[in-house]
């Protein structure tokens, strides 16, 4: 009987260290061919589908969609194609902590048997002949303890996969741990409607069908030492889901994942280490409105769109103050300690800020201060829509220079918002709304937008961050003289 080969969560771009398992593509028992995506996951970067660099039968599946699984940690378990297959309860034992990270390196060299299908900062190169695994022998004292399984428990774990099972879809219960907890405490799992993707029974549906376990009851004592009466059955039941801070109840939870969680950290590190500032102008918009309504006339299907025209605004406006395209780099000495220096960048990577079903995602164009304005509205249009589809790289997602913001489109008016780090400028385009402007001594109606900078006060001073401002609202109130110049 032939040892299943353990294909370790790879690396899927930019050094990340864990990814969301979103759904499994294939289940235990299927025969799989080499490259043939065998699970969807997530990443704080995209989503995507990951291929198995080995032929065979899926010996095991090695975590549940809405997991989190860590790089370098088994994800899926591989018989090898013609070897007699190993059951699911006789899967691999887990290595212990220590020996974690010599079998994620001898899995760097078993990729070298595979075929060549690359996969964002992965992949199989194709290398001849068969990798074969080495393994320090351990004494019987230093292995970890295994739970055995009986026979007969192994044979109604399998009758219950089979019963659960749906005809080319996912096993309707994937997870060995979720059967054997069905077992353990008698639940039907035949008459089970799971709630994950294709009927997939999760543990926390098995955990909902248990009967709840009978309250303790705790004795709580007021501060004069008299013991306080006891809650009542069903006072416990009405309190089970009841916030102890606000006294209100709860309505939901939701996991810090995927997206959100990079999301946040990347957003807690920017106001930890950036001392920021912000800058904000009312803008007379009225002309441009009124060229880009001539140019829509004029040729319909070619006519950028005012975000397009305002960034092509921001890269002329940052080769003009540079100090707001740079980076703050913190290196360490010779001594032990550590120094700063601000890195300027030849060229605008300029990213821009685009919403999705995932959460909040900052693409950027490459190479912006080398595009017009029609260029600039074609790229964006294509960022948002790989973003949108969750296929966006780690270099579209991770390469911006400087951060366009328009929450405009949410009808809000300005918003200091948080610098994109490691960044060190953002600007926000609030909506453009008819407002009353004094125009040459009269009072008019005009169009008009608020812009607001927040900038890392480290890398320039007010002086540098307003005349910045002030050169994108310049060319936003006289856009043709602007274009002209640029």
């Amino acid at each position: 009987m032939s040892e299943p080969k353990v294909f370790l969560l790879p690396d899927l771009g930019e050094g990340l260290t864990e990814a969301e398992l979103v759904h499994w593509l294939v289940a235990v028992g299927d025969e799989i061919r080499v490259d043939q995506p065998i699970a969807e996951v997530e990443t704080a970067k995209s989503m995507v589908e990951v291929p198995s660099p080995y032929a065979g039968t899926v010996a095991v599946l090695h975590g549940e969609p809405g997991q989190t699984l860590d790089v370098g940690k088994p994800l899926i378990s591989v018989t090898p194609a013609g070897a007699a297959v190993v059951e699911p309860a006789a899967s691999p034992v887990v290595e212990p902590a220590e020996t974690e990270d010599a079998a994620a390196e001898t899995y760097r060299e078993e990729e070298k048997a595979g075929s060549g299908n690359v996969l964002i900062g992965y992949g199989t190169p194709g290398g001849h002949g068969v990798a074969r695994r080495t393994r320090a022998p351990k004494r019987a004292a230093e292995a970890a303890p295994v739970s055995r399984v009986s026979e007969a428990e192994t044979a109604a774990d399998d009758l219950v996969l089979l019963r659960t099972r749906v005809p080319g879809k996912l096993g309707a219960v994937i997870s060995p741990l979720v059967r054997r907890m069905a077992r353990d405490h008698g639940v039907d799992l035949g008459g089970l409607q799971g709630s994950g993707a294709s009927g997939l029974i999760m543990r926390r549906d098995v955990e909902a069908a248990i009967k709840p376990a009978p309250a303790v009851e705790r004795r709580v004592f007021a501060h004069d030492g008299a013991p306080v009466p006891a809650l009542s059955a069903d006072s416990t039941t009405a309190t089970a889901d009841t916030d102890a801070r606000t006294g209100l109840g709860i309505a939901g939870r939701t996991a810090v994942r995927g997206v959100r969680k990079a999301v946040a950290a990347n957003m807690t590190r920017s106001r930890s280490e950036i001392p920021e500032a912000t800058v904000w102008v009312d803008v007379d918009a009225t002309a441009l409105v009124e060229l880009r309504a001539a140019l829509k006339k004029a040729d319909p299907e070619n006519t950028p769109g005012l975000l397009a025209f305002v960034a092509r605004f921001v890269t002329a406006g940052l080769k003009k103050y540079p100090a707001l395209n740079t980076r703050i780099v913190t290196t360490e000495d010779t001594t032990g300690g550590a120094s700063q220096e601000i890195v300027e960048f030849d060229g605008v990577n300029l990213g821009f800020a685009a919403q999705t079903d995932r959460g909040l995602m900052v693409p950027s164009v490459r190479n912006a201060d080398k595009l017009s304005a029609r260029q600039l509205d074609a790229e964006i249009r294509r960022l948002t829509a790989v973003v949108r589809d969750g296929k966006a790289t780690p270099a579209e997602l991770g390469s911006g220079t400087f951060t366009l913001n328009n929450y405009g489109v949410f009808g809000v008016d300005g918003s200091a918002a948080i610098i994109n780090h490691p960044e060190v400028g953002i600007l926000g385009v609030g909506r453009i709304i008819d407002k009353p402007w004094v125009v040459n001594g009269e009072l008019a109606v005009r169009k008009v937008t608020e812009l607001t900078l927040t900038f890392d006060h480290r890398v320039c001073d007010g002086g540098t961050a307003g005349g910045f401002l002030r050169y994108v609202a310049d060319a936003i109130e006289n856009p043709g003289s602007a274009l002209a110049d640029m």
